[in-house]
């Protein structure tokens, strides 16, 4: 293969590190690199260290991965977005022993009204043991993240940005803004939406763009609650995009169309805020001391492909979507818990051979179907006749339990179910922590590993116990013989023959150590 080279204009950031790789974990210092003199070596570069790019650095320390992170940022960002982590990602935490942690700085709240924001309540017997939501301030979240991965023995630099790269054969040699270079085995964009890795590497990111801006900010409120859900009960009867959510005590996120005020290049304001309330509501609602403001479009895009030979994506460099739901952080954070352990395997040299391509072709579809389920939603917010008499409709549906567990299960992503071929419905979904013998499933994980998870105490990992803990439990509330666990939590198997098991063992953990 021919040397591939991307190069992008020039930044003037300088960079500021975290997590000397020398200082954190003696096994992880950079070694000298081949024949092109680059002065540093790393099994992968992650540029961006969001949500998504802090919990793959993670996920690849736990295999011993040396990895760097760029941040082009210097700073945290000066405004305090409140965000939710899904089920989904709860139970990722759960699995790593981050979820106690994260809980100390989040809110729980109901899992309902999600979908276009119908108010319907969650089924009271969802398939998880954290039937809830956690609101959390975004910088905490990013924080957390970056201090596991850290603590991990990762390397962070902030005011670093990825400039240009070029792939060959044996790795990626990574220009900064600043002229340096440096080599690596792997390199993955997380950036975000306007990801340089994804414009160097030209990748497609085809799409609609924006058609309708909205204004979202935190902030106080000098009105009663009871007050404001009467003018908002009387404001939907008509107009959805509005909304007034509590966040806090007097706190509330609010949600207004950014149509009429400010440009869109401008940051917005409180005032912005408060025109636009009046000209729907009649009303600002005494709206005051705003935490964060920010204006965001309704652009859908998914990238075309999330790999390209040792280039990858994950996160918002690799899909946008309105943020309807709640659920582009989530996405971002499930992307990098199935990436991780994949790469990890490629590097460490026991993958089998497609393993890392299951990376696109599991996530691509879940990105996809994302991306619709945010454009149905955007619909049946219009205040037009067809789209509201559409959410009338459905409103009725969800009614139905069948109908409103479907739609909460896939906006909180308990509900995916990978495409592992021919089986049980069982095999491709993920497992809900279980109370075992030994302890929960969950704190079974932490160290990203397999599991094989055995209640006729009669099967066994064997050659592929450097890969596989191994768990016999009779008494497992399940109601299958035994199944195996993929690091991320899915079933990759259920059975009780040997000899079928070692071929699954094959498929997703490589040839069998002598």
């Amino acid at each position: 293969m021919h040397s591939q080279h991307f190069t992008a204009e020039p930044s003037s950031n300088a960079p500021a590190e975290r997590g000397s790789a020398a200082d954190t974990a003696p096994g992880l210092q950079p070694q000298p690199s081949g024949a092109d003199h680059t002065p540093l070596t790393y099994d992968v570069i992650i540029a961006g260290c969001g949500p998504t790019g802090g919990m793959l650095a993670a996920e690849l320390r736990l295999h011993d991965v040396r990895v760097l992170v760029l941040e082009k940022e210097t700073e945290p960002p000066s405004y305090v977005r409140i965000v939710g982590l899904h089920i989904r990602s709860l139970e990722l935490m759960a699995m790593r022993g981050l979820l106690e942690p994260i809980l100390e700085h989040g809110r729980r709240r109901p899992a309902a009204g999600f979908f276009a924001a119908i108010n319907k309540p969650a089924p009271t017997d969802l398939d998880t043991a954290h039937a809830y939501i956690l609101g959390i301030q975004q910088p905490t979240i990013v924080g957390l993240l970056e201090d596991h991965a850290i603590a991990l023995g990762a390397q962070v630099r902030h005011g670093c940005e990825v400039a240009a790269f070029e792939q060959d054969d044996e790795g990626v040699t990574v220009e900064l803004a600043d002229g340096e270079k440096l080599r690596t085995r792997y390199l993955v964009g997380c950036d975000g939406a306007r990801s340089s890795v994804r414009k160097l590497l030209g990748v497609g990111f085809p799409g609609e763009p924006s058609r309708n801006d909205t204004l979202m900010g935190d902030m106080q409120v000098g009105v009663p609650q009871e007050e404001i859900a009467a003018k908002l009960a009387e404001i939907h009867r008509t107009n959805r995009r509005v909304s007034l959510r509590p966040i806090g005590e007097n706190a509330y996120q609010v949600v207004v169309p950014a149509a009429g005020v400010s440009d869109r290049t401008d940051p917005p304001t409180l005032n912005d805020f408060k025109q636009q309330l009046r000209a729907i509501a009649g009303t600002d609602f005494g709206v005051h001391s705003p935490r964060w403001l920010s204006r965001f479009g309704d652009a859908t895009r998914l990238a075309e492909r999330y790999r390209i030979n040792r280039v990858l994506l994950a996160g918002d460099a690799a899909h946008i979507h309105p943020p309807t739901g709640g659920q582009g952080l989530n996405l971002g954070v499930q992307d990098a818990c199935n990436l991780g352990w994949k790469l990890a395997a490629q590097i460490r040299g026991w993958a089998p051979e497609t393993l890392l391509d299951t990376y696109q072709t599991e996530r691509h579809p879940v990105a996809a179907d994302v991306l619709d389920n945010t454009r149905a939603q955007m619909e049946v917010h219009s205040p037009e006749p067809g789209p509201q008499a559409v959410r009338r409709l459905l409103t009725e549906l969800m009614d139905i339990d069948e109908v409103n567990r479907h739609l909460i299960e896939k906006i909180t992503a308990i509900g995916i179910r990978y495409d592992f071929g021919e089986g049980p419905d069982l095999v491709g979904r993920r497992l809900r922590d279980l109370d075992l013998k030994q302890g929960r499933l969950y704190d079974l994980l932490h160290q990203g590993r397999g599991l094989l998870l055995d209640r006729t105490e009669r099967l066994t990992a064997g050659g592929w116990s450097d890969r596989v803990d191994y768990l016999a439990d009779p008494t497992a509330p399940l109601d299958v013989p035994c199944l195996l666990l993929r690091p991320d939590g899915h079933i990759a198997w259920i059975g009780d023959d040997q000899q079928d098991l070692n071929a699954h063992l094959t498929r997703w953990f490589g040839t069998p150590t002598v």
